[in-house]
């Protein structure tokens, strides 16, 4: 039990912060981002806010505080959600009347997990994607098979088109996205 535990102290060093220039480039792409994000929503959809997600703040987080983790990458942050997506809506097409909700829930963000395992797409916010779905209000389920579509893909699109004019507007060289496409 001791080998356990002892599993559990730190094993280096907490990182230093990142330069204020880095800092206040995060900042500025989360902010853009999740302006659009809600302006697009305003306008399809004034009542709701339907295309903003808090997966996509945790997305914004990622790609601009770090986008050089793999999980920010623009293959795993489109392929994380929308594959997310689709599975939440698939369990709850079929399954929703034989299943109960807290199994739904589980297996929606589970088996999200699985597939961005198996497709080199892990993006964690992906699994909040498809947890807002089956927790989702009549309106949000209304969406169905488009769910992935809008506001899912499109939302993830206007995150990476943005994510690309923030992260290499720095002088520092460093500082580029994507690392990789694919």
């Amino acid at each position: 039990m001791r080998r356990y535990f002892a599993r559990m102290r730190s094993k280096e060093r907490r990182p230093t912060r990142k330069p204020l220039s880095k800092i206040l480039w995060s900042t500025l792409g989360a902010f853009i981002s999740i302006y659009i994000l809600s302006r697009f929503s305003q306008y399809f959809s004034p009542q709701d806010g339907f295309f903003l997600l808090g997966s996509f703040g945790a997305s914004a987080v990622l790609i601009y505080g770090a986008p050089d983790a793999v999980f920010s990458q623009p293959r795993n942050l489109l392929g994380g959600h929308v594959l997310s997506a689709f599975i939440s809506v698939f369990l709850v097409k079929f399954f929703e009347n034989m299943l109960e909700f807290e199994t739904l829930c589980a297996l929606s963000v589970s088996l999200s997990v699985l597939i961005m395992h198996f497709t080199l797409t892990m993006h964690p916010p992906g699994g909040a994607t498809a947890l807002i779905y089956v927790i989702g209000s009549e309106e949000i389920r209304s969406f169905g098979w488009f769910y992935p579509i809008a506001p899912i893909a499109i939302g993830a699109l206007i995150m990476l088109f943005v994510a690309l004019i923030i992260n290499n507007l720095s002088s520092n060289t460093k500082r580029h996205y994507p690392l990789y496409w694919y």
